[in-house]
């Protein structure tokens, strides 16, 4: 937001450093981002003086130029070359001299330097209006008055303007600030703070404001006060549309806008100046000369003053005539067709308060950010309208020779009452840490607008104006005072006093904690995605469907309308994204929330998903590091929940097509973890050509299942186990956890464990065949196994994969 600080004093009665001004609006909350220098002529005609033309006489080798002698008042006259049609002998001229740099409409700048021009020096130029920057002539050079003193600088005898920009940062909290008069508002009550810098408040009065005639009112309707808690409106006539006074034109231009016409730039000096958003109809185009505020049918159409034809929605709050048609989406954009134009000569103004709310979504809906809703959406001061209307009417009548034909129309009939706050000094200090002087708690408040109802030993009763609604409890009204009073003056104690409380180990902070805990001591790095995803997402896995879709009602753009169903796509945005900037080796982890729509309502269930690529490590000098590969991301899963006491899991197939080949893990029939290879037909649509590892943990269940382990001390077994290993040619539907669980089934007393540790397809084996190699470890807890023993297990396991599975021995 830009503020000017000639504008600023408008308002405030100062002559600061603007560095000065700049730190405390910073120190206040306002931060400053940038000082802007403004000119109305760029370079302030620096180096421009006025000259006197001595002799003109023709130049002997071109028929169109001038030698002339001309007086700067200095010891000798220069020569200079011109090729003006009206230069003449006697007259006072501007004059750029030799380094000077002019600007031309675009702001590049060209500098003068000394030259020959068809044979002849030339010490300088004679400049013509638009060379200047003074206005657009370029029939001639510029004649100056005779009394204009030979030798004076240009920049003293022009009526140029400059000023000092302001560019703050201002936070969507601070609807108050949105203005020259907020921001003035809030130097004020910081320079109170400061001895050496008192000031006053200077509020324009609009006590000069005056109907000169009833002769010409538009009557008006608001179908909704919800909506339209107030609006306000005048008629005004006898109007001349012209361009606007250059002091107006400057302080629009200094800020950034381009004048349009005086009436138009009257609307925007208010809205800038006092943050109250107005808006000019043409009063001769309104049918049956009555205002209608109301919503229209979805659909109806709405040509804008950008010439776009818009449908409107059934929620818009539109300002209509007397017929139904619209001209206006209420504090969003004006119509085309009802605009103040060359030929206006009757205006209704209008000044209103919308509801916040129905703007924020009306212009979302649109695509249309204008200065009126970004002040309509965020809350302006309802109970400032008609003190806005009344001075924009005062300075139309006075720059475009208007008449106020009409009483000032107020629809207003619930008013917007001020918020009661108790305040409790105690409660401030402990907040603060420090106490401050009651005395200056008070005086803050005051310069804030804040009113003292009653006040005790303890506290104080306070009365918050309306148009701060980002103050509404008590822990807002000492922000106010801390930001005003100065967080550099709060000293940093010595000592920090704390109590070390306990906490609950099961609740799901702090088991959340440990996982994260866990997940960042083996190098995972954390994630955080947008809840907000593709709807297109939902065709790429058969397990996310489209009917559970949670749509955003008034989506920022196509990309981010609606709510995750599932963790992997975000991951894989962020995974695309790093490894096409050549960061091929990641390891994430994301705790989130997806959400699902039912025909019972909505759910939403909080997950932590992983996703691998790449390598475990970086490579390093003694060996090249192993991929991370899927027996990596089950150990870190097993890992994990050891490590959160879950127990009693068994693995099973997963039946997610997000997983081209992947593993559950099960506590009874409640699904604890999914992990695998991401589908490639997914990976695909991210542009990913590298295999991705991906684990999904339901969360609530972890949390439900998490610390119910009991650790149960045993003697270590006194006798070996034996491994031994068998490779198997098998079909490519068979999955290793089907040879897991029968496995057990068929030897449950000694076999201990069953681990996959190769995997091989090629074109080497038959077609549809693929080649697992097993490891089994077996062991007797009471004696040594003898080769019998192991030799029948192996053989039985042998045939039952065999008779089970058609699996053959390699």
């Amino acid at each position: 937001m830009k503020i000017s600080y000639n504008w600023l004093k408008e308002f405030l009665n100062i002559d600061l450093d603007v560095d000065k001004v700049s730190e405390i609006l910073t120190d206040l909350g306002l931060e400053v981002e940038g000082i802007e220098t403004f000119e109305s002529v760029k370079g302030n005609l620096e180096g421009v003086i006025v000259g006197e033309v001595l002799s003109c006489e023709q130049h002997p080798n071109a028929d169109r130029l001038k030698v002339t002698q001309v007086d700067l008042g200095e010891d000798l006259p220069v020569q200079i070359v011109c090729g003006a049609p009206n230069v003449e002998k006697g007259q006072k001229v501007p004059v750029a001299t030799i380094g000077t740099t002019l600007y031309d409409e675009s702001g590049e700048g060209f500098k003068i330097k000394k030259g020959k021009i068809r044979g002849e020096f030339s010490h300088g130029m004679i400049c013509a209006e638009d060379e200047l920057g003074l206005g657009k002539g370029h029939d001639g050079i510029m004649v100056l008055e005779e009394d204009t003193k030979i030798g004076a600088k240009a920049s003293d005898i022009f009526d140029l303007y400059s000023d000092k920009v302001f560019e703050i940062g201002l936070t969507p909290n601070r609807a108050d600030a949105m203005s020259h008069l907020g921001v003035a508002r809030d130097l004020y009550a910081g320079l109170l703070q400061v001895e050496e810098m008192q000031t006053k408040m200077n509020t324009p009065s609009v006590s000069e404001f005056h109907v000169d005639e009833r002769t010409f009112a538009v009557k008006v309707e608001v179908a909704d006060h919800k909506q339209v808690p107030r609006y306000a409106g005048i008629t005004i006539t006898d109007l001349k549309i012209e361009d606007s006074p250059a002091w107006l034109q400057n302080k629009l231009r200094a800020i950034g806008l381009v004048p349009i016409n005086n009436v138009v730039d009257i609307t925007n000096y208010i809205l800038h100046g006092l943050g109250q958003p107005l808006h000019a109809f043409d009063a001769d185009k309104i049918k049956g000369e009555k205002v209608l505020v109301k919503n229209l049918p979805t659909g109806t159409k709405f040509l804008g003053l950008d010439g776009v034809e818009r449908e409107l929605h059934e929620d818009d709050i539109m300002i209509c005539d007397g017929e139904d048609n619209p001209m206006c989406i209420g504090g969003v954009f004006g119509g085309l067709k009802s605009g103040v134009t060359e030929n206006t000569k009757t205006i209704f103004l209008e000044a209103a308060y919308f509801n916040p709310v129905s703007i924020r979504k009306t212009a979302k809906r649109h695509a249309l950010n204008t200065d009126a809703s970004f002040r309509f959406e965020r809350g302006i001061n309802p109970n400032a309208v008609v003190y806005a209307l009344k001075r924009a009417a005062i300075w139309i009548a006075q720059i475009a020779n208007g008449k106020i034909v009409s009483d000032v129309i107020d629809l207003y009939p619930n008013k917007i009452e001020d918020f009661q706050v108790n305040f409790s000094y105690e409660k401030a200090f402990r907040l603060i840490g420090e106490e401050i002087p009651t005395d200056t708690i008070k005086d803050i408040l005051a310069s804030l607008d804040i009113k003292i109802n009653h006040q005790t030993e303890s506290g104080l009763g306070l009365t918050i104006p309306a148009y701060r609604v980002d103050v509404t409890r008590e822990a807002d009204i000492v922000e106010e005072i801390l930001r005003v009073y100065g967080y550099n003056n709060i000293e940093t104690p010595d000592k920090i006093k704390t109590s070390v409380s306990s906490s609950d180990k099961s609740s799901p902070e702090k088991i959340e904690q440990v996982a994260s805990g866990f997940l960042i001591s083996n190098g995972i790095y954390e994630s955080m995605s947008n809840s907000l995803t593709k709807p297109e997402y939902v065709d790429a896995s058969e397990s996310i469907d489209k009917e559970k879709n949670v749509e955003i009602l008034n989506a920022l753009s196509g990309d981010l309308s609606v709510m995750r169903q599932s963790m992997v796509f975000g991951l894989l945005e962020g995974l695309s994204y790093n490894i096409n900037r050549k960061n091929l080796d990641l390891k994430l982890f994301e705790f989130g929330n997806t959400y699902h729509k039912h025909e019972s309502g909505y759910t939403e269930d909080k997950h932590l998903s992983l996703m691998f690529t790449g390598k475990r490590t970086a490579d390093f000098w003694a060996q090249a590091n192993r991929p991370a590969d899927v027996f990596y991301l089950k150990g870190v899963v097993q890992s994990l929940l050891d490590r959160l006491g879950v127990a009693g899991l068994k693995y099973a197939k997963t039946q997610n097509d997000i997983f081209s080949e992947g593993l559950a893990m099960n506590q009874g029939k409640t699904k604890i973890v999914e992990f695998g290879f991401v589908n490639k037909s997914i990976l695909k649509k991210f542009g990913i050509k590298q295999e991705v590892l991906f684990a999904d943990f339901n969360w609530n269940n972890v949390i439900k299942s998490a610390g119910k382990r009991k650790i149960k001390i045993t003697e270590m077994p006194k006798y070996p186990e034996v491994k031994r290993d068998l490779a198997l040619l098998l079909d490519e539907k068979v999955d290793f956890i089907d040879l897991y669980n029968y496995a057990f089934q068929s030897e449950r007393k000694l076999l201990k464990n069953v681990d996959l540790f190769d995997v091989y397809v090629g074109d080497k084996l038959p077609k549809g065949k693929k080649s697992y190699a097993l490891s089994f470890i077996l062991q007797d807890e009471n004696k040594t196994l003898t080769d019998k023993q192991i030799d029948k297990i192996m053989s039985k396991l042998q045939q039952g994969f065999n008779k089970e599975f058609d699996a053959e021995l390699r």
